[in-house]
């Protein structure tokens, strides 16, 4: 079954772009890390705001609240589709990096990703 790509665009036939399932879910996984609640007008509490913490000073404390907060964001949003294995958050200067392992609920199959936002990496 096809999904669209995200961020929405048109492929070299002028038509809705596809991904396939690893980038699907992928696409998914990132509009949840980096769409800040009140965003999206017919689900104001989809996302868990995690770019606004960019600029937020680095403390043992807002590193816990962090990682509860992408957990519980992602369990919420996308527990039918994947299972959070592993979950590390880090801020350095502008910069904001997420490493995920997880597990696709469907095919049992793990996966890794990285998300960067901010700094060079935007």
């Amino acid at each position: 079954m096809p999904h669209l790509d995200y961020p929405y665009h048109f492929d070299s036939r002028s038509r809705t772009a596809e991904a396939s399932q690893p980038d699907y879910l992928r696409d998914l996984i990132e509009q949840v890390l980096f769409t800040s609640p009140g965003e999206r007008v017919n689900r104001p509490d989809f996302g868990c705001g995690l770019a606004q913490l960019v600029f937020a000073p680095n403390s043992e404390e807002l590193a816990a609240t962090t990682q509860y907060l992408v957990q519980s964001a992602l369990q919420r949003w996308l527990g039918n589709l994947i299972q959070v294995e592993a979950l590390n958050v880090q801020g350095e200067e502008a910069a904001l990096t997420v490493m995920l392992s997880y597990r696709v609920q469907r095919t049992g199959e793990q996966r890794t990703a990285t998300f960067t936002r901010g700094g060079n990496a935007a």
